[in-house]
């Protein structure tokens, strides 16, 4: 395990402990009163306290109840079942190929109900076409030197954009206006592209905003690609891993970061403007 991912794990895991430590005080308890309230040996809230032995979901209901904190115990329950999660190498991720992961993540986009995402660097997943689809993937491939079955994976990733025409589901997408230029594959997979875009968006599930160049006074700035899926899960896309976070309030911030950027995207006719004018570049 590289030290960034240990240290990653090992500070989520002291933020749970710590903030286990923060419901004792508040509740005005010393260690050992608060052992005897849960009916746990003494030296046991000093373990979880220190982050020598991660507390159980059921540690942690018994804790916030011998506090009286019974409201923070989801919250503080969902960090720690995310500590060892939260942080998964993509080389750990695509060690047998791209295919495997993409179809993984099939019954998540299944379920969601509302799928929000947004894009800085290339289209998203859900909207992508097999040619570019196929250029990107095979360049992620290479790049992490996993297995090469780019074909499957492709296959796998179109198979899951099938949920942006089934019922129960809404989904609002927002891309940088960068994403439009950034040329993934040649000119023709960058056209059928930007075509495919102007289609997605006269779907009645889906809203598709750009955020222009030309946003002035921005109240958000460029982040990190990210997906929230519900108000339960956000995915957050980095070069080496990609990080879930399931607790209550980081994914509130994610959304919260999502509603900013999305008061500075362009709809409807303006968005296609954007598109129109990006390819007009390329041709």
């Amino acid at each position: 395990m590289p030290h960034y991912q240990s240290s990653s794990v090992e500070t989520a895991r002291k933020a749970v402990a710590e903030r286990l430590r923060e419901v004792r005080l508040d509740a005005e308890l010393q260690g050992q009163e608060l052992a005897s309230r849960c009916g746990w040996h003494k030296s046991k809230v000093s373990r979880i306290e220190n982050a020598r032995t991660p507390p159980s979901d059921a540690d942690i209901r018994e804790w916030c109840a011998g506090c009286d904190a019974d409201d923070q115990a989801a919250d503080i329950i969902a960090a720690s079942r995310s500590a060892d999660s939260m942080y998964l190498e993509w080389k750990r991720l695509q060690r047998t190929g791209l295919r495997r992961l993409q179809e993984s993540r099939i019954p998540l986009y299944e379920r969601t109900k509302l799928h929000r995402g947004y894009a800085s660097h290339v289209v998203p997943g859900l909207i992508q076409t097999p040619a570019y689809a196929t250029a990107l993937l095979s360049v992620i491939g290479r790049f992490h030197g996993t297995p090469d079955d780019t074909a499957e994976a492709v296959a796998a990733r179109i198979s899951r954009s099938n949920v942006l025409h089934g019922a129960g589901h809404r989904f609002t997408l927002l891309m940088e206006e960068s994403v439009l230029r950034y040329q993934i594959g040649n000119a023709e997979t960058m056209a059928g592209q930007l075509g495919h875009l102007l289609s997605v968006m006269s779907l009645p599930a889906v809203c598709l905003g750009v955020i222009p160049f030309a946003a002035r006074e921005r109240g958000m700035w460029t982040l990190e690609a990210f997906n929230v899926f519900d108000d339960e899960r956000v995915h957050v896309e980095l070069l080496t891993a990609q990080v879930t976070l399931t607790a209550p309030g980081e994914v509130a911030m994610y959304v919260k970061a999502f509603v900013d950027l999305r008061e500075l995207a362009v709809y409807g006719a303006e968005a296609r403007k954007l598109v129109a004018a990006a390819l007009e570049v390329i041709r």
